[in-house]
């Protein structure tokens, strides 16, 4: 079901990710993925994908413990942000307004149920490539840079969360976002839940934290082109000793293609060819999978690895 002010928040816009190997994850996301450095401010480094139209993607901050930082939103306009703000505000979870960064206006800070923050904007200003190398095409935001994965854009990100449901029933009832497909244990427990703001089949997914803690990282994932892409990123990381964790594959849920690693700092990193789907009818039935289809595994056969149930950052002492 459609929340209240469906179609009022656009796309995730930027995230950041905290890293306990600051050196080690900047070369991984520079010199692996392709990122292109825009910025570096106290701490963090600015990081933009080729194709993403705003000025980053990625804020990559030097932390204690790696993890995820603060989501950024961006509405649809001034008066679709204006009406998010409100029922923000009405939910009790706001913090308050904030001066955007590295060309991200004023934007409102708040959290999930599960304390994840979080911020909503409109203005935005869009990526201009340095003098001279402007991209072939003007259609897109930066030259294709031709090294490494080469990620297009931020895909989703999946968070870990105490009760699913309670972070579900915001996103959809404050945020407007709609549960595309979820997963629901044999005692009627919601495990999982997919949500989009727009056509897109997912933005932003919460997966049940089996530790019982809350305010943590399942993993963020960037788009590709093609599934050619992400086998070229699995040799990629086998030669530069990136562990990875589960894939090649299809999943099930959503019909992704995947590839799961850890990136230097330990946090979970997916790379997702998912563009192809999306989903058209107004009126979409959230699909449902029981535990038992669950374990029959991915796409193909092949059974989710246990770590991707017990890995998350920051990590969770014994």
């Amino acid at each position: 079901m459609r929340g209240p002010g469906y179609l009022d928040i656009a796309h995730l816009g930027h995230v950041e990710l905290l890293t306990s190997d600051f050196e080690g994850s900047r070369w991984f996301f520079t010199e692996l993925l392709a990122f292109r450095e825009v910025a570096e401010v106290d701490g963090s480094v600015f990081l933009h994908a080729w194709d993403d139209y705003e000025r980053y993607t990625i804020k990559l901050t030097k932390s204690e413990k790696s993890g995820v930082g603060r989501l950024g939103l961006r509405a649809a306009s001034q008066e679709a942000l204006e009406r998010r703000v409100a029922a923000i505000e009405a939910s009790g979870r706001g913090i308050g307004w904030k001066d955007g960064e590295q060309g991200v206006g004023r934007s409102y800070a708040f959290t999930d149920p599960d304390g994840h923050p979080i911020e909503i904007y409109y203005d935005s200003e869009w990526f201009v490539p340095p003098v001279g190398e402007e991209p072939a095409l003007k259609n897109q935001a930066d030259r294709f840079p031709g090294r490494g994965v080469n990620v297009r854009r931020l895909d989703h990100v999946n968070y870990l969360g105490k009760d699913v449901e309670e972070n579900g029933k915001f996103v959809n009832e404050v945020l407007g976002g709609e549960a595309t497909e979820q997963i629901q244990l044999d005692d009627g427990t919601i495990s999982a839940q997919w949500f989009h703001f727009t056509n897109k089949s997912y933005d932003l997914v919460y997966s049940g934290d089996q530790t019982g803690s809350t305010g943590r990282l399942h993993h963020i994932a960037f788009a590709t082109d093609t599934r050619e892409d992400i086998l070229k990123a699995a040799d990629i990381f086998l030669e530069n000793g990136i562990h990875i964790e589960s894939g090649p594959h299809k999943h099930a849920i959503q019909q992704t293609f995947f590839l799961y690693v850890y990136e230097p700092g330990g946090n979970r990193i997916e790379f997702a060819n998912a563009g192809a789907r999306v989903l058209l009818a107004p009126d979409w039935k959230t699909i449902t999978w029981t535990e038992a289809e669950r374990a029959k595994g991915q796409a193909w056969g092949m059974k989710t690895i246990s770590s991707f149930h017990t890995h998350g950052t920051p990590p969770v002492d014994e």
